[in-house]
C-alpha cells in the first residue's frame, strides 16, 4: 500500500493494458495510458465504448478482470487494496448527483470527513464554506438537494467531492443531464479547478468545453483507444477514419 515510491515527477495515474468484461463482453480491450499531476485529460467517443467504466475502474467502483491501474503508486488492482486510502486521493464526481436528500448542501459536503475520515466537525464545516463560496453557492448552505437546480445540485456534488482534499477528480458525464443554461455553470467551476492545477479526467460529451481545457484527448470505441492527442491536432486533424467520422457527427 505504500506511497513511498511515488514521486511528483512520475505520472498520477498510470493505465497498463486494462482489461474488463461483463460477461461475455468485454468493455475495455487493454487500455494503456498516463496522467501526469495537474494534467486535465478529455475521454471521448460514442456511448457503450467504454468510457465510463474506465473511469469507474480508477476509483476501484468497478474491478478489472487483468492488468494495472496505479494511483499515486497504489495499485488499484490489488486485492489487498484499501479502498479509503485510494477514495482520499480520487474523488468521483457522476452524471446523477446522489446528494442525500434529507440533508443541506452544507451538511452534504461535511458528511465524508466527519464520518469517514474522522475530521474535527469545526475544521470540516469552515473548509465546507469555503468550498460553497468556491462552487459560487454562498447563500445557499441551508438548502436541500430538492430547493437546488440541477446545476446547483452538480455543484455541490464537486464541493463534496473536494472535501476530501484528492490528488485527483473524475467527472463522469457530469453535464449529461443538465439543460444548457447550468451546463455552462458547471463547467466554469470544472475549468477554475483545472486553472488551480488539479490533476483532472473528464468523459464528456462537451467538444468546445474539452477543446478549451483539456492538455490531452482520448478518443475511445469498442473498448479500446484509437487516437491521442493534443486538443489542437485532434480536432484539427484526426488520423483515424472512425476518430473523423465520430467527430464529424458532432462538431
Amino acid at each position: 500500500m505504500s506511497t513511498a515510491n511515488w514521486t511528483d515527477d512520475q505520472p498520477i495515474v498510470s493505465l497498463k493494458d486494462v482489461h474488463k468484461s461483463f460477461g461475455d463482453f468485454e468493455v475495455l480491450k487493454g487500455i494503456s495510458f498516463d496522467v501526469k499531476k495537474g494534467e486535465v485529460i478529455c475521454i471521448i467517443g460514442a456511448s457503450g465504448s467504454g468510457k465510463s467504466t474506465l473511469i469507474r475502474c480508477i476509483n476501484a467502483l468497478t474491478e478489472i478482470n487483468s492488468g494495472s491501474i496505479k494511483v499515486e503508486g497504489i495499485e488499484v488492482n490489488d486485492p489487498n487494496l484499501n479502498k479509503l486510502e485510494l477514495r482520499k486521493r480520487v474523488g468521483m464526481v457522476f452524471q446523477q448527483y446522489n446528494l442525500f436528500p434529507h440533508r443541506t448542501a452544507l451538511q452534504n459536503i461535511m458528511m465524508a470527513p466527519v464520518q469517514v475520515l474522522r475530521q474535527p466537525k469545526q475544521e470540516v464545516e469552515e473548509r465546507a464554506h469555503a468550498l460553497m463560496r468556491k462552487v459560487r453557492l454562498d447563500g445557499k448552505e441551508h438548502a436541500y438537494p430538492g430547493e437546488l437546480s440541477g446545476g446547483q445540485q452538480q455543484r455541490v456534488a464537486i464541493a463534496r467531492s473536494l472535501a476530501m482534499n484528492p490528488e485527483v477528480m473524475l467527472f463522469d458525464e457530469v453535464t449529461a443531464a443538465l439543460d444548457p443554461e447550468t451546463v455552462k455553470e458547471v463547467l466554469a467551476t470544472i475549468k477554475e479547478l483545472a486553472q488551480e492545477g488539479m490533476t483532472c479526467m473528464l468523459v464528456t460529451h462537451e467538444m468546445g468545453f474539452a477543446k478549451e481545457v483539456a492538455d490531452h484527448m482520448y478518443f475511445t470505441d469498442n473498448g479500446v483507444i484509437v487516437e491521442d492527442g493534443p486538443p489542437a491536432e485532434f480536432f484539427a486533424n484526426p488520423k483515424d477514419e472512425r476518430t473523423k467520422q465520430f467527430l464529424g457527427q458532432i462538431l
